[in-house]
Formats: structure tokens, C-alpha cells, sequence
């Protein structure tokens, strides 16, 4: 399957240096973020978060997988019913494909997301491969069964319905996650409830895994106001400057 992306390399880009590597994405139904004009990125700004993070040393590197809009019905159903699952597979090895290239560090590669992009980056440090050493998600569901019935059933139908599918997610994936992990969710959050960041970081303790969580007092899904989306994304570029170089 050939999957669309785009790349952003620092301003002195050396062909013959190694580099570590961030994906962003967001990755959810029908959704698109490699696209031709100016608002790509992450929080549709142009580039800009993007091109600070080549400023730190790294390449920035945005796929969109199975399941995303604009490739037609077959490629975007095919998620149907069972949510996470190839979407996860094709982030791992889009990974593994820029691990192959002599431009890349391997051994030093992240990923991130913020909402479905956040349980995405969840899913793919714990989809089995170990392709990220790092990862930071941002406000992610963890569970669809405490995600709201309208978006949710639309592409699951209910939990009766598809167990299975229901089944499949990074609560019951929590064991596999071999990677440095930030998790970042607003107390306030009335889009994906607090309770998905809890319940998550309940099944990673009892995994024994390690991982840090930051969580912002009276801030809802946006994660803003005052001095608080300043402080969220460096938190997000600090980790991956800790981790990856």
C-alpha cells in the first residue's frame, strides 16, 4: 500500500548526518494532513511547531495511513469495525521504511498526536515492532466505549455489536508499550473524558511500565488559556530532546 506523506528537514540539511526522527499525525477517519497548502501541521499552523522542531535537530515526518480521507472509499472504510488497528500498522512502518533511510537515526525515532492522533500514537508504540523509542499523546481516547455514541458508532457500530473491535485498544495493548511515553490531558477535557488518561495509566502501572503524565488543571480538549499551550508544547519538544538526542 502506498501511503502519502510529507517531510521537514533543518535548514542546513547535511545528506551524509544521521538525524532523529518525529512523526506527527493525526490519522483519525476520513481525516487528511498531508496536504497542499499552507495549514498543515500541527495545529494547522503552517508548519511552524515543525519547522522549531528541525531547529532542534530533528526531521519531522507526517503519514497519513489507512483509514485518512482524499484516496478514495476502499481506502478509507477499510478501518471500519476494527479502529486502530491498520491505522497503527501503517505509522510502524512508515517508521520503518525512514529507519531505512541514510538520513535517519534509527535507533532515535518518535511520534506523536494530539486526540485521535494521541490514541494512534498509543497504539503504535504498543502495536509490537518497537519502531519509536519515544512518543508523547496528547489528550488520547483510550477505550471507544467512553467515547461519545455518535462518533463512535459510526465506525464501530456498539460494543455488542463488535467485541472484537472494542478489544482493540491501547488499555489492552498496555503490556507491549516499549517506549519513552509522555501522556498530556485537560482535567476539564468534555470531548475524550479524563477517565481515558486514568484508566490508561492504571493499565501501564500494573504492566510495570514506566511513563510520565502531565495533567492541566480546569483545561478542556484545546488545552489552552493563560500560559498553558506554551508550557504543553514544550513539554512535547523537551521529551523528544531528552529521548531522542
Amino acid at each position: 500500500m502506498e501511503l502519502n506523506g510529507w517531510i521537514v528537514k533543518p535548514k542546513n540539511f547535511d545528506p551524509n548526518k544521521k538525524y532523529p526522527v518525529i512523526f506527527y499525525q493525526y490519522s483519525g477517519p476520513g481525516s487528511q494532513q498531508v496536504v497542499d497548502r499552507w495549514a498543515l501541521g500541527a495545529m494547522g499552523a503552517g508548519g511552524i511547531y515543525e519547522s522549531y522542531l528541525t531547529q532542534q535537530g530533528f526531521i519531522v515526518v507526517c503519514v497519513d495511513g489507512r483509514g485518512t480521507g482524499a484516496r478514495g472509499s476502499e481506502f478509507e472504510k477499510c478501518t471500519y469495525l476494527k479502529i486502530g488497528d491498520l491505522e497503527s500498522k501503517d505509522q510502524v512502518e512508515a517508521a520503518l521504511w525512514i529507519a531505512k533511510q541514510p538520513y535517519a537515526d534509527a535507533d532515535n525515532m518518535g511520534i506523536w498526536g494530539w486526540s485521535f492522533g494521541g490514541f494512534n500514537t498509543l497504539m503504535s508504540l504498543s502495536e509490537g515492532r518497537n519502531a519509536f523509542k519515544a512518543g508523547v499523546s496528547v489528550a488520547p481516547p483510550t477505550n471507544w466505549r467512553w467515547y461519545d455514541t455518535v462518533y463512535t458508532e459510526r465506525y464501530m457500530r456498539t460494543p455488542q455489536e463488535n467485541p472484537d473491535g472494542y478489544a482493540v485498544n491501547p488499555i489492552e495493548r498496555a503490556n507491549k508499550m516499549n517506549a519513552k511515553l509522555l501522556i498530556c490531558h485537560g482535567i476539564a477535557d468534555d470531548n475524550v473524558h479524563i477517565q481515558n488518561a486514568y484508566e490508561y495509566s492504571e493499565a501501564l502501572v500494573q504492566a510495570d511500565k514506566d511513563f510520565k503524565e502531565n495533567f492541566y488543571t480546569n483545561r478542556n480538549h484545546s488545552i489552552y488559556g493563560g500560559n498553558t499551550r506554551n508550557h504543553l508544547f514544550r513539554q512535547i519538544t523537551d521529551w523528544f530532546v531528552q529521548n531522542l538526542k
